[in-house]
């Protein structure tokens, strides 16, 4: 069983690495990005039975910062 987490700052956050990747894109001649969101995925290998709750518990504890960042959990 997989969870696939992909964990976001939230709106209003400011993203350094996001406008970091949108200006060297700029500089590479890709000049139709107005701006770019910096996330990260994180992959889950869980044993059969683990809940979505429990990957959120994870998720909420561990995996994404609430103040600053919201998250997606997939199952697959």
């Amino acid at each position: 069983m997989k969870a696939r987490v992909t964990v976001m700052l939230k709106n209003g956050v400011l993203d350094p690495q996001g406008e970091a990747v949108r200006h060297a894109l700029g500089a590479l001649g890709f000049d139709g990005v107005e701006g770019v969101r910096q996330g990260k995925v994180i992959e889950l290998d869980l044993v059969q039975g683990t809940s979505q709750a429990t990957v959120k518990e994870m998720c909420d504890k561990l995996l994404a910062n609430a103040v600053i960042e919201s998250y997606t959990i997939e199952m697959a």
